[in-house]
Order: structure tokens, then sequence, then C-alpha cells
């Protein structure tokens, strides 16, 4: 399938800032399941971003803001062709060793009712103790858009039993985690099937399965990527991962607009 998709951000800012810089987690990059037909990033500063690929394997973009501002302005956009792989990616070209994707942070901690769901999985091998996860979640984690928020945790999503898909995805991990399965936090875009265009982007897992690399996981929609997602990096958790992120001085009080469309294209 081919996707175009246009993503925007845009923050306002009460008084003028005076410097900021800003790490762009906005470039997918080709594999196993996508290529990269064609892609764009405008924004102030873009033309002397530095760019390199992380530990990771995300392309990032830093840019720097050294003029008075009051609002800034991101837009990356492009092509992309996918292909259907049952979610398996195999191995992806990185400096991380898999085994990093064993560290805990303060969002995917598991808590001890997290520990007890993860222990209790049946399967005799690795792969159907992951779908057994995932069923798991997506039967005790309802999806609601007002549970949570971005400083949620995963025991606090799970305590709760709803979240969106920042949360399922965090649960999933630290389950995964806690059956010492690397497990990392991807983010991206989703093309609905009975939709035109999406409206917002998207978050799931992946698990470090021996023989067959990293396998994505969606417990939001309860199955497994497939040619309707497109990926755009990854991280240890949300933050880690995110998007944009970055640090400023001045500006007062911030406001984030994000505005995400993905549309399906005649091939």
């Amino acid at each position: 399938m081919r996707f175009s998709i246009r993503h925007s951000t845009h923050y306002t800012y009460d008084s003028l800032g005076s410097f900021a810089v800003q790490r762009l987690r906005l470039t997918p990059k080709s594999n196993v399941a996508q290529t990269v037909l064609e892609w764009r990033i405008e924004a102030p500063g873009i033309d002397k971003a530095a760019g390199y690929v992380d530990g990771f394997g995300n392309q990032v973009h830093l840019i720097t803001h050294c003029r008075p501002y009051d609002q800034i302005t991101i837009t990356a956009e492009g092509e992309v062709e996918t292909t259907e792989t049952g979610g398996t990616l195999g191995e992806l070209s990185e400096a991380a060793n898999p085994l990093v994707f064993l560290r805990p942070t303060p969002l995917t901690e598991a808590s001890q009712t997290i520990e007890a769901m993860a222990d209790g999985l049946g399967g005799r091998h690795l792969l159907d103790r992951l779908h057994h996860l995932l069923e798991a979640i997506a039967t005790r984690v309802a999806y609601d858009t007002d549970a949570s928020n971005s400083v949620t945790s995963a025991s606090e999503a799970f305590a709760a039993g709803q979240g969106v898909c920042q949360d399922h995805a965090h649960i999933f991990i630290a389950a995964a985690r806690r059956l010492r399965i690397p497990a990392r936090y991807v983010t991206g875009y989703l093309h609905m099937e009975s939709e035109a265009s999406a409206v917002a982007n998207h978050a799931w897992a992946e698990a470090y399965v021996q023989d067959l690399g990293w396998v994505g996981f969606d417990p939001a929609n309860h199955i497994c990527p497939t040619e309707r997602y497109v990926r755009l990096a990854c991280g240890f958790d949300a933050v880690s991962a995110a998007p944009v992120t970055g640090t400023r001085r001045g500006g007062g009080a911030e406001s984030l607009a994000v505005d995400v469309i993905v549309r399906q294209q005649q091939q």
C-alpha cells in the first residue's frame, strides 16, 4: 500500500522566546515493511540542522532557534509504500544491542499486578507468550482517550484498566521486560481502513525474538502491525521516542497543536 503523510506540529508561546534547541525524530526509515519514497521537513533552521542516526537507528535532526520567536511550526511530509510482514521487521541496522531494551524507565516500571499477569502467561514458545500478552492487555485495558495523559505510567494505566495507545504500549513493554524479553516503544502512523485519512499519530511496542528479530505488537488495536502501519521512531518509552523534544529559554507558557493526516494513494 502507498500512503501520503503530513505531520504538523505547532507551538505557540505567550511571550517571546530567545533561544531553543529541538530534536526531531520525524523521518521514517526504510525497512522490510516499508519503503520511504520521498520525505521532507519544513521548520525554522532545518537548512542548518545537524543530522545523525542515533543508537536506536532513528534518523534525527537537531535544529537551533537563535532569533526571538513566539511560535514555531514543524511540518514533516512525504510518501511511504508498505508491505505486509505480519509485524516482523527482523534485524535492523542499529548500534544498540537489543538487551539494552531490558532497561526499565519510570513510565515502564512493572507493578506487582503487571508482573503477575506476565508470570501467568501461557505458551510453550516465546512468540506464543507475546501473543498471549497482547491478548491479555487488549482484554484488560479499555481504550479511553480521556483516561490518561502524557505522564501516566504503565502501572497507573493498568490499575485504572483504561488508557490510550501510549498506555497499552507501556504496559506491554513493562510485562515483556518482566519476562526478560527486550521490548521498546514505537511511534508512527496508522491508516484506519474505514477512514479516508487518519487524524492522529499512533504508538505500539516491539519485542525482540531470537531468530526472528524485532516483532511489532499493538495491544490498543489487538493486532500486530499490518501494511496500514508506518513506523517512525523507537525508544525506551514515549519520552525517548517522541517525535519532537527539546529545551528553550524564555517564551512563557507553551501551547501545542498536532495535526496528522494519512491518506492512501492509488498505485
